[in-house]
């Protein structure tokens, strides 16, 4: 039994010590791991450069017709005709509303023949001077006379031609205010003419967009009751002044309304604006912190460093840089973790 305890304690110290063994020479097979510190840092890059950050925006307004006029009458009386109602197309020329004229006809009527007989008399007392037989006194009042009745006929004439009312342009009937048969005075409205043609939208837009915007511009208007479908406008007016909160009125006029639209519909208009060259990067190489904004700038022998940047205007995934950067400074775009002023890079990957 002794013999068999010392037997066993024996190959257990033999497998002990050749487990040690081998675990010296395993140890000892395994490679040392690189130094992080040696590995090449990758970045992406791009290069400060001038483009023109045109801004683009959409702004509401409502449809109103720029062209419009309300119809008045200057002569009292009764209507005779009024064939228009609402919705109505009608011509230039084309005769809207006409007033009872049966008086003031008869009036004109006195006032020609009066003056038939002021002409006859004057042409009288001309032969009657030349024998001397009347005064130049009574001659220069029978001139006088025919002037005055003369000046009769043509303030008849002018009233008689307020009875008939004309459209003075190509439109549409939008209100129709009285009715054949009543009795208006002087001065009425009677109804209201608009150009379907001159559809404009009224915008407020930022004071900023105000200096790149001209007299003509192309916009791109959608109209919500049309659906998806885009018209073509243009800028028709930039008013002179600018409100309290720091904006501005643009007048977009349609170019070829189609025959759908409508004065009063809800409008979608969108700007292009006309911007100056500035010097851009794109957005993801600005970084931010405690400090400020700032890039991080690659030199000739690829190391970088840490500039501080002032930034303007945002459009897209670009960023107007106001101070900091010259044109063609290439600046890291991708790759921010780890980086430290000095450190070495290597740009895989660099923006046009």
């Amino acid at each position: 039994m002794r013999m068999w305890r010392a037997l066993t304690v024996g190959l257990l110290a033999l497998a002990t010590l050749s487990l040690a063994g081998c675990g010296q020479d395993s140890v000892s097979a395994v490679p040392e791991r690189p130094d992080r510190a040696a590995r090449v840092h990758l970045v992406e890059a791009a290069r400060a450069e001038l483009a023109a950050l045109a801004e683009s925006s959409t702004y509401t307004g409502t449809l109103r017709a720029r062209r419009s006029v309300r119809i008045f009458n200057q002569e009292p009386g009764q209507i005779l005709q009024l064939p228009f109602f609402e919705g109505d197309a009608v011509a230039q020329g084309t005769t809207l509303v006409r007033l009872d004229d049966r008086l003031l006809r008869a009036q004109l009527d006195k006032a020609q023949a009066t003056r038939r007989q002021s002409e006859v008399n004057l042409q009288r007392l001309q032969g009657l001077v030349k024998r001397q037989l009347v005064s130049e006194d009574e001659l220069v009042r029978a001139q006088t006379d025919l002037e005055l009745a003369h000046a009769d006929v043509q303030l008849l004439e002018a009233r008689l031609s307020y009875t008939r009312i004309d459209a003075p342009f190509d439109g549409v009937v939008s209100a129709r205010l009285v009715e054949p048969g009543d009795a208006v005075s002087s001065h009425t409205h009677l109804m209201t003419l608009i150009d379907p043609q001159s559809l404009t939208v009224e915008l407020q837009v930022p004071e900023t967009l105000l200096p790149h915007l001209r007299h003509g511009d192309a916009a791109s208007v959608r109209i919500d009751a049309l659906g998806r479908q885009i018209l073509e406008g243009e800028i028709n007016r930039l008013h002179a002044s600018v409100d309290a909160s720091g904006r501005g009125t643009v007048e977009v006029r349609l170019t070829d309304a189609p025959a759908q639209v409508r004065a009063g519909q809800f409008a979608r208009v969108t700007l292009a604006g006309r911007a100056p060259q500035r010097l851009v990067v794109p957005f993801a190489a600005v970084q931010r912190d405690p400090r400020g904004e700032y890039v991080y700038v690659l030199d000739e022998e690829q190391h970088v460093w840490r500039v501080g940047v002032r930034t303007g205007v945002r459009l897209g995934d670009r960023v107007e840089v106001l101070d900091g950067l010259e044109v063609g400074q290439p600046v890291v775009t991708k790759g921010f973790l780890g980086l430290h002023d000095g450190r070495s890079v290597r740009v895989v990957g660099e923006r046009a």
